[in-house]
């Protein structure tokens, strides 16, 4: 007996998506919201921030380290 298709909300604009292999967008809804993503994506609207490790040097430990 096949499984039913698991839906999920599609990141893009939050509508219920089948993530399916009968999706060819999964996770998303539709090609358009895929290209929406992709597209904050290529335009760098989504960023992950970066956190400097605790012990890494700073201009104030290093003065040859360029201060901003």
């Amino acid at each position: 007996m096949p499984s039913k298709p698991r839906v999920v909300p599609c990141p893009q604009c939050r509508q219920p998506s089948r993530y399916g292999a009968d999706n060819p967008w999964r996770p998303f809804c539709s090609e358009r919201c895929r290209s929406l993503d992709l597209g904050a994506w290529a335009s760098e609207a989504y960023r992950v921030p970066a956190v400097a490790a605790p012990d890494a040097p700073t201009a104030d430990d290093d003065p040859a380290l360029p201060r901003h």
